[in-house]
């Protein structure tokens, strides 16, 4: 059962600095700001949310099928999909321009500075819907905004049920366009912050927004999420973990296992565990698509957090 993934694919350069950045930054000198870390641990990861969706979506059994724009220089980034079995028909390469970057630097209590160039993602609008054949279900995640509102739009003219998921693109999008996407949408997750904003520019509530959509999903973390679909609302409590490594990337691996719960016709309970439970794996792990496990290793886990599935 195809599920169609629209957003952004990226590659993650994460830097750590050793030291604050606190020592090295004048709080009286920030107007002439001119600064340089020195950081010894420099990494690239394989990113961007489509990318990092589809990942766990295979892990787990899925069958997700990437739509995106690159730039030229994907060409690793494609053999490592073709690797793990993801196809790369729906990706489009955009002559003389970049894949999206995101150049992140951390330094040792936590704080991050960090750069983002949407290169070939601005022209993600490109890509169409219909391209893609045989879908069963879909997800507008982070992209090009041009290409987000004419996805949903392309989603609802296909009767295909999908998920809203704007993520860190919320912001660019006012009440009236906020609305338009809920109201085509079947489902929409957002994390605790990106709800109080969608509250806030919608002028709506949880149980409106919710009245409008098979099921409305606020992850809140450690605190776990909470599930409002019409006439009820319930909570699921984040999965146990090891330890907290790195938490980029775990709420496109809760989207995943969200998407898996419904290609499978399980019931939102089941749907929030199944994604509850990816992003505890997720977690343990440095990077957002680092992260491994097989059916029954996957199977025991959330037979320890939720009981058999």
């Amino acid at each position: 059962m195809k599920t169609l993934i629209t957003g952004s694919m990226a590659f993650d350069t994460i830097m750590v600095f050793e030291d604050h950045f606190k020592n090295h930054i004048l709080p009286d000198q920030t107007h002439i700001l001119n600064v340089s870390f020195l950081v010894p641990q420099l990494t690239r990861f394989y990113g961007g949310c489509a990318g990092n969706i589809a990942y766990t979506l295979k892990l787990l059994g899925g069958d997700p099928v990437i739509m995106a724009t690159v730039g030229e220089d994907f060409g690793p980034y494609q053999r490592y999909l073709a690797e793990r079995g993801l196809t790369s028909d729906h990706i489009k390469v955009i002559k003389d321009s970049f894949t999206a970057q995101a150049f992140i630097t951390t330094d040792i209590a936590n704080n991050q500075i960090n750069a983002f160039h949407p290169g070939a993602m601005n022209d993600a609008h490109q890509n169409h819907v219909a391209d893609a054949q045989n879908v069963a279900f879909g997800i507008i995640s982070p992209d090009g905004a041009d290409a987000m509102i004419q996805h949903a739009k392309e989603f609802a003219e296909q009767a295909i049920p999908f998920i809203f998921d704007p993520g860190q693109q919320l912001p660019r999008f006012d009440g009236e366009q906020l609305r338009t996407f809920i109201s085509q949408a079947t489902y929409a997750v957002v994390n605790d912050y990106e709800s109080e904003l969608l509250l806030d520019r919608t002028g709506l509530s949880c149980a409106e927004i919710a009245a409008q959509l098979d099921a409305f999903v606020i992850t809140r973390g450690a605190e776990g999420s909470e599930v409002y679909t019409q006439g009820d609302v319930f909570h699921v409590p984040a999965a146990a973990i090891s330890q907290a490594v790195d938490p980029t990337g775990c709420g496109d691996a809760y989207r995943a296992g969200v998407l898996y719960g419904l290609t499978l016709g399980k019931d939102w309970k089941t749907c929030a565990q199944l994604g509850s439970v990816c992003g505890a794996i997720k977690i343990e792990h440095h990077g957002t698509q680092s992260h491994d496990f097989t059916s029954d290793q996957f199977a025991q886990r959330y037979a320890d957090a939720f009981g058999a599935l």
